[in-house]
């Protein structure tokens, strides 16, 4: 019996034109029927989130921030923010890369410049919630997570050389081919649905979960009912029990209407 249904948003439950499925309403209400818990999680902002279902009664929870912020029936957990000095560093070091930087805090986010229109349409897609500020190093909020922007060297360059200078000290993961996030050593979807298991009592194999990028890894680990997309990435396809079609086939939708039909949920 499926009580849980998780889904990550970009190339999982939206198209690549960043649209939620036409028929998403109709499902989404036959999942509040059927008493199942809704979960959002993605590498986006909370806020971000928030305004993407404005138009629906937010009965859902989010994972926001890769795991590092958790909203569910009114309650907010906030997990380990980044140490100041891990910051610093990664700051510096990316800064020296030549990489954007965006620092995601619990109020918002966090940006020194934006030094193009192609990354000005990322930083819009994903912080809705962000501020223009002179320094990064002088932000003073809780920082949940660390977006590097990249558009050509993010998983042949900038992650091999942060994993092999911060990877027994900070959570990194590429979160799509030009996008990687950083967050305090542990934090991540996986860690942030095992939380909702204890606080809403639903066990793993209650649970169903739809990934594509290797930020979803933990969380696909983390139940039993998992579900790569087609368009996802290989690794992801490994450690997934199933494939559902691609998120411009409305693969997502798909599975959850079979369930429904076999009385599974």
């Amino acid at each position: 019996m499926i009580k849980m249904i998780v889904s990550d948003m970009d190339g999982t439950l939206l198209d690549s034109n960043k649209q939620l499925p036409k028929d998403f309403v109709e499902v989404y209400q036959q999942i509040k029927e059927a008493g199942i818990q809704f979960v959002v999680a993605s590498g986006r902002q909370y806020y971000t989130l928030v305004e993407e279902f404005a138009h629906l009664d937010h009965n859902m929870a989010f994972v926001a921030e890769n795991g590092g912020f958790i909203n569910w029936k009114g309650q907010t957990k906030v997990m380990q923010p980044m140490q100041s000095k891990h910051v610093k560093e990664l700051i510096e070091t990316a800064r020296a890369l030549g990489a954007n930087i965006v620092l995601c805090g619990r109020n918002g986010a966090y940006v020194e410049n934006v030094s193009s229109e192609a990354f000005k349409t990322e930083l819009e897609k994903y912080y809705v919630k962000h501020q223009l500020v002179n320094d990064l190093l002088a932000v003073e909020d809780d920082l949940l997570k660390i977006a590097i922007n990249d558009f050509s060297n993010i998983e042949t360059v900038i992650y091999p050389q942060l994993k092999d200078r911060f990877g027994e000290v900070l959570q990194l993961s590429t979160s799509s081919p030009i996008w990687l996030d950083v967050m305090s050593l542990g934090v991540n979807k996986g860690k942030a649905i095992q939380l909702l298991h204890r606080e809403l009592n639903i066990r793993p194999e209650e649970t169903m979960a739809f990934g594509d990028y290797l930020n979803d890894l933990e969380m696909l680990q983390s139940v039993k009912h998992s579900y790569a997309m087609a368009n996802a990435h290989p690794d992801i396809k490994a450690v997934a029990r199933h494939i559902a079609k691609s998120n411009d086939e409305n693969g997502v939708m798909l599975a959850i209407r079979e369930c429904l039909a076999q009385k599974v949920l």
